[in-house]
């Protein structure tokens, strides 16, 4: 990567934490991202929504790093406030991050455009039971619509389970989506510019990748190389690629898919704003190809010129 003029980028305002279920989760990934940027001499500052929009707008920036993961940073809210005070942001614009946010919106879009993702449904809280059995079926996975790092989530493999799950999913979000599961390998495909960064398989003793298993045990386990073959390892990168650019996603994310046993692979979802944490993934795919976390974040950075 070739020399960055860090004056170019003025006063960079780190954007974390806020209110979400993932706030945690952003105050790491912030607080990363910030030192990083101080380590390369960028004039940087943090800022925490905690307290609202009040805290942006009062404070003096140029352009922002969004490191604000789930509801409020990462669904179309942050951007939309910062194209109307007319700051440049890294990452997807208002309406690929609405999308990316909305995992049924994302969905359909993918099935409009021929990709492949698994049978699903929506499920309003006046959905039947034996309607979502019916048209998806057990074993399914069931997720709030617009929640990330698998908060809310829940493997259901008898019927019996599903009401509980369904209840469960609601207590984040309204809308439910039910998925068919699919059994298989799980992979990730971190997306850098216009690029896919190669594939990584993931694996845990957890029933699924949970938010357990993403932040906080210690045994799980990351595959890069991800131990596919080169043609099916290109074939994941493309459709994740295809993916992204689907829905209008752009300077840097992760998309999320499964590798049945016939290596048929499943789109799952996007993340517009990955984590940036000591267990994250888009560093560590960043890393395999020779860059670092500063170069990393600063390459990111580099986009919002």
């Amino acid at each position: 990567m070739t020399q960055i003029d860090v004056s170019r980028f003025g006063r960079v305002a780190v954007i974390y934490g806020g209110t979400s279920a993932e706030r945690e989760v952003s105050l790491e990934s912030g607080q990363a991202v910030l030192d990083a940027l101080n380590a390369a001499g960028v004039d940087a500052i943090g800022i925490d929504l905690a307290e609202g929009l009040s805290v942006l707008l009062e404070a003096s920036f140029d352009r922002a790093f969004i490191a604000l993961h789930g509801r409020g940073g990462e669904d179309g809210c942050l951007q939309g406030a910062l194209e109307l005070i007319g700051k440049p942001y890294t990452g997807s614009g208002v309406m690929a991050s609405a999308i990316a946010m909305d995992k049924i919106t994302t969905k359909q879009i993918w099935k409009a455009k021929g990709l492949p993702t698994p049978t699903f449904m929506s499920c309003p809280s006046d959905a039947a039971v034996e309607t979502v059995l019916k048209n998806v079926g057990v074993p399914a996975m069931v997720k709030p619509a617009r929640e990330g790092s698998s908060i809310g989530m829940s493997r259901v493999d008898r019927a019996e389970d599903l009401p509980v799950a369904l209840a469960s999913a609601r207590d984040f979000d309204g809308d439910v989506l039910v998925e068919a599961f699919v059994s298989g390998r799980e992979f990730t495909v971190a997306i850098l510019g216009e690029r896919a960064l190669p594939v990584i398989g993931l694996s845990t003793p957890h029933r699924f990748f949970d938010y357990e298993a993403k932040y906080k045990a210690e045994d799980t386990r990351y595959r890069i190389p991800s131990g596919l073959d080169e043609s099916l390892e290109k074939e994941i990168q493309s459709l994740s690629l295809a993916a992204y650019q689907a829905i209008g996603c752009e300077g840097w994310g992760r998309v999320d898919l499964m590798l049945d046993a016939q290596n048929q692979p499943w789109l799952l979802e996007v993340n517009t704003i990955p984590g940036m944490t000591s267990h994250s993934l888009v560093p560590m795919a960043a890393k395999s190809v020779g860059i670092d976390f500063q170069a990393l974040v600063l390459e990111i950075l580099e986009q919002s010129l």
